[in-house]
């Protein structure tokens, strides 16, 4: 294996651990909040799609500088 195999896998571990966590967490907040309130899973159910693709957005930038490296 030669150093840019190695700094690309870094890349992506590092780059995906970060969304990982995040969209784990925004799940499970959102979750919680409709467990809570069943009547405002509609409304919940947008913003936590919208949060969750803007954390997939940074491991798709790991991916990318991946890539270039």
């Amino acid at each position: 294996m030669d150093l840019t195999t190695i700094s690309k896998a870094i890349v992506m571990g590092v780059g995906a651990l970060g969304p990982a966590l995040a969209i784990g967490m925004i799940g499970a907040r959102a979750m919680e909040s409709i467990g809570r309130n069943p009547e405002a899973a509609g409304k919940i159910l947008v913003p936590m799609l919208l949060a969750c693709a803007f954390a997939e957005a940074v491991a798709i930038y790991a991916l990318v500088i991946a890539f270039s490296i």
